[in-house]
């Protein structure tokens, strides 16, 4: 597997990175959320406990989907940094550039 020279590997870079900082951001975000939620002290009746765990059972799934996607933005800049980027993790083919415009985290061919 050789790394491929028809990427602009730093294109490719400042588009995760721009990811990269906004989904730490949503994380944060919803992170402090949860914590609100936990620090509710003004529950009256079952309702509004339900709703709360409501609220927090979406929370935590939200979070856990924005963890998954920070991790593979992450993967995808080690790829950069490793030359690998761009290339089928499968098949080891160049990814078509139109798939990574479209997706940069594609790591495989299809």
């Amino acid at each position: 597997m050789t790394a491929r020279k028809d990427l602009d590997f730093s294109e490719f870079e400042k588009i995760l990175k721009e990811q990269k900082e906004s989904i730490e951001k949503n994380i944060e975000a919803t992170r402090s959320e949860i914590e609100a939620i936990a620090l509710e002290d003004e529950i009256d009746d079952m309702e509004d406990m339900a709703e709360l765990q409501i609220d927090n059972a979406s929370d935590q799934t939200i979070l856990h989907h924005l963890e998954t996607e920070l991790a593979e933005v992450e993967a995808a800049l080690q790829r950069i940094h490793n030359k690998s980027y761009g290339i089928c993790e499968d098949t080891g083919k160049h990814i078509p550039l139109e798939r990574l415009k479209a997706y940069p985290l594609a790591r495989t061919f299809a």
